[in-house]
């Protein structure tokens, strides 16, 4: 009898939804089950795979795979088990499932995948397509190359556009697929239209494709479904394209094997296959002397990742991309030479989301200031001035500047703020005359009269963008109203500032809207809380992660840096898991980017490095903390999504790391260095230290990773090395004195010279990042010394007068009373380890203190991102220095992890990766400042929920625990009889068992489903 109440949804294939373009040999399946039912689970599951939906209706009849009944809960990453898939196939799928009770579930939908071209040598699948260029153009001359092709279809026999034509007969278009890649960046088109992807319910465009790789060693290509672009002609069918420079002809890419001064040729490499309904094919690819000609002439004048872009709309060429063109004048187009300089580069289809236009987080402008000259110069406190504001022009009104028009002339400055520091391009409108030209330049903040800033009171600061130019140019044709969006460049701002550039000119300029471009497209977690500025503070660690997870995760996306900063990436991915689904971004960034990057730029061969890809400011020396982004990323996304596919993937390189730190340090089980030590911290570690406690806590990783891949050799060898570590790291650094007091020396070694400060500040003992990382690894030897270890954090970070009498040498004398000290590598590990070790009441504290440095410093100060530093900005003083001043680095949005795991109450357990078995372990603020928090997390089972209200005595808890899951609930209370579901106690709870009770928390495992609970905390 069928299994009422519960349903099969959520399936995925290479954990996408209908993905095109699958490389993988053996595809992984997931599913999810949704049931109101208490405690169902998943007893048996069959897997389905078909030629067409129809053979699928019976199990029998499936003609690729049928698994048959697997008796397992398995439904995260199985592994497909049939027949060889082909090339450029479309293939149906369902999973059958059997309940707790072994009933089939009743409803099991079905879904599909595409097969990409099955290869990665750029040869076999390509049907002879060769990289392409425009024959002649030299790199970096002006104009960028737009390349084209128009051919007849088979015989004519498209039939008619739109259903007709994708019905199928015989002669007619059934399918087509684009296969696309660059050298470069590329806007592709099909019969005058440029290829989009779904997006919701609609449409977007992607930025940027195909992304960045070490382009040496491997392009990424996209799939896309132009069907219905092919449909729309009969007869013949035109490919377009535009090529930007991207990361690949840039000075980003600077230091890169793949660099070259002298600048590279764009190229195109495309495959359009064409299907028809009677099973032939037909393609067309990219070849020399095949129809293939190009031109630099268009309207896409210039372009960088850095400085931005520069269109004019005079030189547009209406119908460029469709059939009929007249392109006689155009250049041929010649093969490049990418294939014979770089010979063991792969062609490989990009497995994740690819970075797009989100329409629904379009930011409209929230006030217009327009102004046209400067006072004040000599009454201001750093001689700038202030804008002098044109009230006529300008509103503060929300509702009013979101579709205002301006009209400007040559020395007018329109400033339009769009409320959120965000990444993306600009879209606008313009109205005047023919050669007009409009500039639009971007910051994220607005100048101030303090010392640091770089133009008048009420301009956009700049200072910070370093040598980039971040600057959209764009001239008029003249006539009726333009509309423009950017497309080979994107900017981090929050402030557009407009001007017309042209005397004499007066140019209408409305309907600016920020463009919100990113790859972490689905929220799968949220925060809430019943304070504001704790929800700010969520909220901003959510725009930086949008912003800087663009094709990889980025440290910055406005000054001249933009970098895959690996440090930054380690320490986060924990928190960007919670919050999007990034399963693949990040698997693909470790197992590409990271490796590569360590073959080619790390030292010896074997470290991994501090940027990937590339190597702009890569240093030729040991980077801990930075490089162990290779084990750690990995290791996070195994256990986030309960997937240890990257972990096979990324063990070759990962074990060449740990070797590569075994010779080099030998007996000593020392860290190689860390050349960026505790970036940012107000209190400075000794730099070997960190690479000490990363040698630790890598090697941890490798031992849990070593036994999800049963290679049970090498976890006892991590094992012992780790307690051989731990042994050499406790002789060294913890020392106890007469009277039993005992020490971190973490000042040993001193500091880095690269650190900010440079080692002219101090090394100290007992900082709070040495302590942090000694707790959380458990580098001590008795329990009295643990304790010892949470009073040394305690009385770090409380910072009385006592402590800093005490203390008059440490820079925690120059701070208030429960701020933080720490930097990159500390923070993330701050909030955890103090609740774990039973002190959520300084975690709360450190939480709410806004005073600096603190989480809401900036917060109070007016972010909408994170900074990069502590002190970036404040009212008072003005900007942080200018070298190193992001306003949307999410680094320190960390703290996140923990609203999710401890104050929500949302952990992993990592001894079941993936959320098959978690921790719900709500943790109410001892504070008071917030009695309620909503938590969320859509793991790979299901929607999690964790939510709490403090109410006097009371608290009130409601978790829904997913099926095929369990969850042990560890609930503050003074009584355990007095937690109860429907006022009978929780304990004799249908789904639930009592584990115990124990220091005010009272244990349960629970089975899946939903739960309404109270409790007296005290």
């Amino acid at each position: 009898m069928p299994s009422g109440g519960t349903s099969v949804t959520g399936l995925t294939v290479e954990h996408r939804t209908a993905p095109l373009g699958v490389d993988a040999a053996r595809p992984r399946f997931g599913w999810r089950l949704e049931s109101a039912v208490r405690g169902q689970r998943q007893t048996a599951y069959r897997i389905l795979v078909a030629t067409t939906p129809q053979r699928l209706n019976s199990p029998g009849s499936a003609d690729v795979w049928d698994s048959g009944r697997v008796t397992s809960a398995d439904s995260v990453a199985v592994p497909y088990g049939g027949k060889g898939l082909a090339a450029s196939t479309r293939y149906h799928w369902t999973v059958l499932v059997w309940d707790k009770d072994g009933r089939p579930v009743s409803h099991s939908p079905t879904a599909h995948f595409e097969t990409g071209l099955l290869s990665t040598d750029g040869v076999a699948g390509w049907d002879g397509a060769k990289w392409i260029g425009m024959a002649g153009k030299k790199p970096n001359s002006p104009g960028a190359p737009m390349l084209r092709s128009e051919v007849p279809l088979r015989a004519g026999k498209a039939g008619r556009a739109g259903k007709a034509a994708r019905a199928g007969s015989s002669g007619q278009v059934s399918e087509a697929r684009l296969y696309v890649s660059a050298l470069g960046v590329y806007e592709a088109y099909v019969n005058g239209s440029r290829v989009g992807v779904p997006h919701g319910k609609g449409e977007t465009h992607e930025l940027l494709t195909p992304g960045w790789t070490n382009y040496d060693r491997t392009v990424s290509y996209l799939t896309y479904d132009v069907t219905d672009l092919v449909a729309r002609d009969r007869d013949r069918v035109t490919l377009g394209a535009v090529l930007g420079n991207g990361w690949y002809n840039s000075r980003i890419s600077e230091g890169s094997t793949y660099y070259a001064k002298s600048g590279h040729r764009l190229a195109l490499k495309a495959k359009l296959l064409i299907r028809y309904g009677d099973g032939t094919t037909q393609t067309v690819v990219t070849e020399p002397g095949a129809g293939w000609k190009a031109t630099d002439t268009g309207p896409y004048r210039a372009d960088d990742i850095y400085d931005g872009q520069t269109y004019d709309a005079r030189k547009e060429l209406p119908g460029w991309a469709a059939n009929g063109f007249d392109d006689a004048a155009w250049q041929a187009a010649d093969e490049d030479d990418f294939t014979a300089r770089f010979p063991g580069a792969g062609l490989v289809a990009y497995p994740g989301e690819s970075a797009r236009l989100a329409p629904e987080w379009d930011r409209r402008p929230q006030s217009v200031v327009v102004y046209g000259t400067v006072a004040g110069k000599s009454s201001s406190a750093n001689g700038k001035g202030h804008i002098v504001v044109d009230r006529s022009r300008s509103t503060t009104d929300a509702e009013k500047a979101a579709h205002t028009a301006v009209t400007l002339r040559a020395g007018d400055t329109a400033v339009f703020d769009l409320g959120q520091n965000m990444v993306g391009v600009p879209r606008y409108t313009v109205s005047g005359p023919a050669g007009a030209q409009v500039v639009l330049r971007f910051g994220e903040m607005l100048n101030d009269d303090s010392a640091g800033a770089d133009g008048p009171e009420g301009s956009v600061y700049r200072a910070n963008l370093r040598s980039a130019k971040a600057t959209s140019t764009y001239t008029l044709k003249g006539g009726a109203p333009e509309t423009h969006q950017d497309s080979l460049s994107f900017y981090g701002f929050r402030y557009v500032e407009v001007t017309v550039a042209t005397a004499g000119a007066a140019v209408t300029v409305s309907e600016v809207t920020g463009k919100v471009a990113t790859s972490a497209l689905d929220d799968i977690g949220s925060i809430t809380t019943d304070d504001e500025q704790v929800n700010q503070l969520f909220g901003n660690a959510r725009w930086g992660q949008r912003g800087n997870y663009l094709w990889i995760p980025t440290d910055c996306p406005q000054r001249d840096e933009r970098l895959g900063w690996t440090g930054d990436t380690q320490l986060f991915a924990n928190t960007g898991l919670y919050n999007a689904d990034a399963v693949n971004f990040l698997s693909h960034f470790a197992e590409y980017n990271l490796a590569a990057s360590q073959e080619v730029y790390g030292v010896d061969g074997a470290q991994f490095t501090a940027v990937a890809p590339g190597a702009r400011y890569e240093p030729k020396q040991p980077c801990s903390g930075w490089a162990d982004a290779g084990v750690v990323v990995p290791w996070t996304v195994w256990q986030m999504s309960g997937d240890a596919t990257v972990v096979e993937r990324c063990w070759p390189a990962m074990t060449k790391y740990l070797d590569w730190i075994r010779r080099r340090t030998g007996d000593k089980y020392a860290g190689p260095g860390a050349i960026f030590g505790d970036w940012l911290a107000f209190q400075r570690t000794s730099a070997q230290f960190m690479s000490d406690v990363y040698y630790a806590h890598s090697t941890r990783l490798m031992a849990d990773m070593a036994r999800a891949i049963g290679r049970d050799a090498e976890v006892k060898e991590y094992r012992d090395l780790f307690s051989r570590i731990k042994g050499a790291f406790t002789a060294k650094y913890l020392a106890t004195d007469s009277a039993g007091r005992l020490t971190v020396r973490s000042g040993l070694d001193g500091a880095s010279a690269v650190e900010p400060g440079g080692s002219e500040q101090p090394t100290e003992d007992n900082t709070q990042t040495a302590l942090l990382w000694v707790l959380k690894l458990g580098l001590y030897d008795t329990q009295a010394q643990r304790r010892q270890l949470v009073e040394l954090l305690a009385e770090n970070i409380e910072n009385s007068a006592a402590y800093k009498r005490a203390h008059p040498d440490s820079s925690r004398v120059d701070y208030d009373e429960y701020t933080l000290s720490v930097g990159f590598l500390g923070v993330n590990v701050l909030a955890p380890v103090l609740t774990a070790e039973g002190r959520p009441d300084l975690a709360y504290r450190l939480l709410h203190q806004d005073a600096m440095p603190s989480w809401l410093y900036s917060v109070k100060n007016g972010a909408t991102t994170v900074w990069e530093r502590w002190n970036s900005y404040s009212k008072e003083d003005g900007f942080g220095p200018v070298e190193m001043n992001s306003f949307n680095h999410y680094s320190y949005g960390a703290i996140v992890e923990w609203m999710y795991e401890d104050m929500a109450g949302i952990a992993k357990d990592p001894a079941h990766p993936g959320f098959r078995h978690f921790f719900l372990q709500p943790h109410p603020d001892p504070t008071g400042r917030i009695r309620e928090v909503t938590g969320a997390h859509r793991s790979p089972y299901g929607r999690i929920v964790s939510e709490w209200r403090v109410h006097g005595e009371t608290l009130t808890y409601h978790a829904v625990v997913p099926p095929n899951s369990k969850a042990t609930l560890r609930i503050p209370t003074a009584d355990p009889s007095t937690v109860r579901e429907d006022r009978s106690p929780l304990a004799g709870a249908s789904g639930v068992k009592f584990l115990g009770f124990a220091d005010g928390t009272a244990e349960y495992l629970l089975d899946s489903g939903s739960y309404h609970l109270t409790g007296t905390l005290r």
